[in-house]
């Protein structure tokens, strides 16, 4: 990071990018090429042997680019970008999904036998990755549940008989998608504990929720964060898109293996997440102001039963988690509805301005009910556990004015008798 320049949103706008490169162009040209000419055969050559691992770049050199499978003028900028928001990062890998980042990030530190250690509860998709997808290839994994103390958590893994096989502890916090917080700090313990001079156990945070600007994993001694880019990275419901940061040495990895399995973002991706970056701060600042505002209605309301937000806590451990590891409570809300399913749809059903749909983290406001939608896959008794019931709405706050919202919220509520 420039050190005149001293924060991620003011090097948002140029950060990564000289206009002369572009016919002065202010802002990114979107460079829609799928090669690029060498100047001769030994630059090539050397290209060549850069991305195929045979010679290091020193550092601070960048690439020349060769094939927008391997690098492109828009994803390098996008992930210099993505590196200077994540505190702790020296370099960022983005892909085409969230999924594409977390499962070439498990691939790529996991060997058959393995077992990855996890965070209950994970979104659908990561859970389904790990029981689904991942066994196939004989790596297992186990989770531990909101409130497992670190003795417990060893406890539990010395009696299953993995202690010697986990290479990657992952955890998701604020968990989707009822925000209980884990402990990232204890997580990194456990990971120093298992670790051996023969073999790390690294740990991977998935940083959705919060980041990058509300908590930073890797200064609590993380190894890798992974996004959901089409989130509040994207933020416009307009891209899918997904990211990763760390270490230089741990992102050339990354990309080794992305660049065979092919999961990079296109440029128009990448340029539209540029994009994004800019204005950044200033929504995610906005959508956690109007939770709040938001958050205390729910509370106030009969018809709502409870409100899963970081503004409160009935639990002074996830109170202390909260004030250790994040700066706001950001701008997603979960609550129980007074009833079940039905009461639920009802709500759902009529609202105008809040918008029935996956994703989260956009400028308008999206609303869904977990357990029969994004949830939907998750066993029974793990749903049961994690306290993911019938009567719980997840809430993603957009940009709206908070007046106009409260005003669509009544209306649903009224139909339900």
């Amino acid at each position: 990071m420039n050190a005149n320049i001293p924060h991620p949103e003011s090097l948002m706008m140029t950060h990564g990018y000289n206009p002369e490169w572009s016919e002065g162009s202010v802002k990114t040209p979107i460079f829609q090429t799928s090669t690029f000419v060498f100047k001769t055969a030994e630059e090539g050559k050397k290209f060549f042997e850069v991305v195929t691992g045979k010679r290091t770049l020193p550092e601070g050199e960048s690439n020349g680019l060769i094939y927008s499978r391997f690098n492109n003028p828009n994803l390098e900028i996008v992930e210099s970008r993505l590196a200077v928001y994540e505190k702790g990062s020296e370099d960022a890998c983005v892909f085409e999904s969230g999924m594409a980042a977390i499962s070439t990030v498990m691939l790529e530190f996991m060997r058959p036998g393995d077992f990855v250690l996890h965070s209950n509860p994970l979104y659908g998709g990561t859970d389904t990755f790990f029981k689904n997808i991942l066994t196939r290839y004989h790596i297992h994994s186990q989770g531990f549940m909101p409130g497992d103390t670190e003795e417990r958590i060893m406890e539990q893994i010395e009696n299953t008989g993995i202690k010697d096989k986990i290479s990657i502890l992952f955890v998701e916090t604020p968990a989707n998608p009822n925000n209980i917080l884990i402990d990232i700090e204890m997580c990194v313990r456990i990971a120093k504990r298992l670790s051996t001079s023969e073999k790390k156990v690294i740990v991977v945070a998935d940083n959705t929720y919060l980041g990058p600007i509300w908590q930073s994993p890797l200064e609590l001694g993380a190894d890798i964060c992974v996004y959901s880019a089409t989130k509040y990275l994207g933020g416009h419901s307009d891209i899918v898109a997904g990211a990763c940061m760390g270490s230089r040495a741990m992102m050339a990895r990354v990309k080794k293996l992305r660049n065979n399995l092919g999961g990079m973002s296109g440029p128009h991706t990448a340029w539209l997440l540029t994009r994004s970056l800019e204005t950044l701060k200033l929504r995610m600042d906005r959508q956690c102001e109007n939770a709040k505002v938001l958050a205390k209605y729910l509370r106030s309301h009969p018809k709502v039963e409870k409100v899963y937000y970081l503004d409160q806590f009935e639990d002074p451990e996830q109170e202390r988690i909260y004030k250790s590891q994040c700066s706001e409570p950001g701008a997603m809300i979960s609550f129980d509805m007074k009833g079940g399913e039905a009461e639920c749809f009802l709500f759902l059903n009529n609202l105008k301005l809040i918008k029935l749909a996956v994703s989260l983290g956009s400028t308008e406001s999206l609303i869904q009910h977990p357990y029969s939608m994004t949830h939907a896959g998750v066993p029974e008794n793990i749903k049961a556990q994690i306290n993911v019931t019938e009567k719980l709405i997840r809430f993603s706050v957009g940009v709206e004015n908070t007046a106009d919202l409260i005003l669509d919220m009544n209306e649903a509520f009224s139909k339900i008798s």
